[in-house]
């Protein structure tokens, strides 16, 4: 079943990742199971976890940056959703269990150089090639999942997502593109990778 995110109030933080194109294509193409467990990689506002909610029996949301983890679960309160846990941490390191499908919009944006980052920054840089947590989340995915079990993921143009590709379907994921959107200077993918 499709879920919707039409009656959803999504409230900001001048540091986190606000809702855009991405978050939003990801988002209209949830199709989830009645039961199933979901976590998502990056919450930012928490706003893809919250349109999960309304069909999945449980999502666990996390993000690096702790503003977006206390962002996420007040707007959880505001939306009266109850099935929904944030929490801050880095990829999958404070997470235990596996899951049915996996959320996740990385950083995706080639930025160069290696200064230390704002916590907003860290929402957008990819590092040199873009592909600098893609990478890590491609490896260490597969333990996360349930057989069968999916991740929906979206990359971009700008960082070479044919090589997203290629990887997940070399750690042993049965890979397709599920949809696609032109935007002024890139084009944006949502990558749909089975588990075998």
């Amino acid at each position: 079943m499709v879920v919707s995110a039409s009656k959803l109030r999504i409230r900001s933080h001048p540091e986190v990742y606000e809702p855009a194109e991405d978050s939003v294509l990801l988002a209209n193409s949830l199709d989830i199971g009645a039961g199933e467990r979901v976590l998502e990689i990056g919450v930012g506002s928490g706003y893809v976890s919250l349109v999960a909610s309304q069909r999945a029996a449980s999502i666990v949301g996390i993000d690096i940056n702790p503003h977006a983890a206390r962002l996420a679960k007040a707007n959880a309160r505001l939306n009266d959703v109850a099935n929904v846990e944030f929490i801050a941490g880095d990829l999958f390191s404070p997470i235990r269990g596996r899951f049915n499908l996996i959320l996740v919009n990385p950083p995706y944006l080639p930025v160069k150089g290696g200064a230390e980052r704002d916590p907003i920054e860290l929402a957008w840089d990819g590092g040199e090639d873009g592909m600098r947590l893609t990478e890590r989340f491609i490896n260490e995915a597969h333990d996360y999942l349930e057989p069968n079990g999916r991740v929906l993921m979206i990359q971009s143009s700008l960082s070479g997502y044919e090589e997203t590709v290629r990887s997940l379907s070399g750690r042993g994921f049965q890979v397709k593109i599920l949809a696609e959107q032109k935007l002024f200077f890139e084009t944006i993918y949502l990558i749909e990778a089975r588990r075998s």
